[in-house]
């Protein structure tokens, strides 16, 4: 595991220019799904987080957040943990203005690159937390307030040993049931056949969830969720992608 950063440390000529770089990535103790990479932002990302994070970031000293006077309207709510550099959020995003989207995640250059792209696509239905999503659900999101939550292909912790770092969990999923609310989707895609299986026996026990498909089967790919370029790589490689769409009951 590499030294765990500052969330928000663009670089020593930057250091004037930080915002929140006292908060921490996470509160929590104990395993985590992630390790923190020490990446560093593009001069791009690094110019785009210092005009748009002060308009579009949300941090945890925010509290606990009302959506509709964060984003000024009372709108269909998605959110996206893990949104890797940004791309899918960022296409989601412009393909359904009239529905609102909330990102996080946790490795900074990813942050850049998601602002970037949310200039340079002009869009205003878009916000983003740099940290862990456990905290976003714990600390900042009220119950009930998201119509979607979406978790496309987080680390599957592909040996066995690791298996404890995975993201889905009973528990963190009834966490998440609970941010939904009745009707609400839970959307998990993974390329990864044993990590589907896992996912699909959490959700298959989980209270309050219900498959949209016939119990055990998986969904076809929604048109809204975009096919990224590594999903097409791995297709043309023969490699398989699970969606699991579950909605909450209760």
């Amino acid at each position: 595991m590499t030294d765990q950063k500052e969330p928000h440390d663009l670089g020593d000529d930057n250091q004037s220019k930080k915002t929140d770089s006292d908060s921490p990535i996470t509160t929590r103790r104990g395993v985590r799904s992630f390790v923190l990479r020490q990446g560093r932002m593009t001069e791009g990302q690094k110019k785009a987080f210092e005009r748009s994070w002060p308009k579009f970031g949300l941090s945890r000293e925010d509290g606990m957040i009302d959506p509709r006077q964060v984003f000024g309207r009372d709108a269909m709510l998605n959110l996206e943990i893990g949104f890797g550099m940004g791309r899918s959020l960022a296409e989601m995003a412009e393909a359904a203005p009239e529905q609102d989207f909330i990102g996080v995640e946790v490795h900074l250059p990813g942050v850049g690159a998601l602002l970037k792209d949310i200039e340079e696509r002009g869009l205003e239905n878009v916000r983003v937390y740099n940290m862990d999503a456990n905290d976003v659900i714990d600390l900042c999101l009220p119950d009930a307030c998201l119509d979607q939550v979406m978790v496309f292909f987080p680390d599957p912790w592909h040996k066995k040993k690791h298996h404890k770092r995975r993201l889905v969990q009973p528990e963190f999923v009834q966490r998440i049931r609970h941010k939904l609310r009745v009707g609400g989707v839970l959307h998990l895609a993974t390329d990864w056949e044993n990590y589907a299986e896992h996912m699909m026996e959490v959700m298959g026990e989980s209270e309050g969830f219900s498959n949209t498909q016939q119990p055990g089967e998986y969904s076809p790919r929604p048109d809204y969720r975009p096919i990224t370029k590594f999903e097409k790589r791995g297709e043309n490689l023969g490699h398989g992608v699970w969606d699991l769409l579950f909605h909450r009951t209760n």
